[in-house]
């Protein structure tokens, strides 16, 4: 999963505070200290997280078009035909 971190959520997370589509007010510190994302705030990250995920790019390794949200399964795939033996070295996901 740490390969998918900065493409998936660093970026969404970024866009979302730099659009100013989420902000300090967006949270609620609880009784016992924890900080929580507001409901209404709550349905704005998954509203735009269900739009990232339907973002069309280019799979760096298998030169083919596929959507944000299928590449941790691509990506499962890849690794399991790895551990089969079908592939010599598994390819990481590397966004440039």
């Amino acid at each position: 999963m740490e390969e998918f971190r900065p493409f998936l959520v660093d970026r969404l997370v970024l866009s979302l505070i730099n659009r100013k589509q989420i902000a300090l007010n967006d949270f609620e510190r609880t009784e016992s200290g924890a900080t929580m994302l507001k409901d209404d705030s709550r349905k704005s990250v998954l509203t735009a997280w269900q739009k990232r995920k339907q973002d069309e790019i280019l799979h760096p390794f298998l030169g083919e078009k596929t959507t944000v949200g299928l590449m941790v399964h691509l990506q499962a795939r890849l690794l399991a035909r790895h551990l089969r033996g079908d592939l010599d070295a598994y390819p990481p996901f590397i966004w440039k």
